[in-house]
């Protein structure tokens, strides 16, 4: 076992990973997708085809959006 703590979440220098948080970003809208998507269907449609079906028709926008409300450095 290492030094590093680390949480459900993953360990420290994860945590702080800009591109680690834009996964984790990334999941949650992938879920929220996967959600409605399930409740339309009146069934669970899965992670793989709500992954897909999210990543056809909304990532280039979200991925836009966020960008957009980066603060400039």
């Amino acid at each position: 076992m290492n030094d590093q703590s680390s949480s459900s979440d993953g360990p420290d220098f994860l945590k702080n990973s800009s591109l680690y948080r834009e996964f984790l970003a990334e999941k949650e809208e992938i879920l929220k997708h996967k959600w409605l998507e399930s409740e339309k269907a009146g069934h669970d449609i899965g992670f793989e085809r709500a992954l897909v079906d999210w990543v056809v028709k909304h990532r280039a926008n979200w991925r836009r959006s966020r960008q957009a409300n980066q603060p400039s450095v």
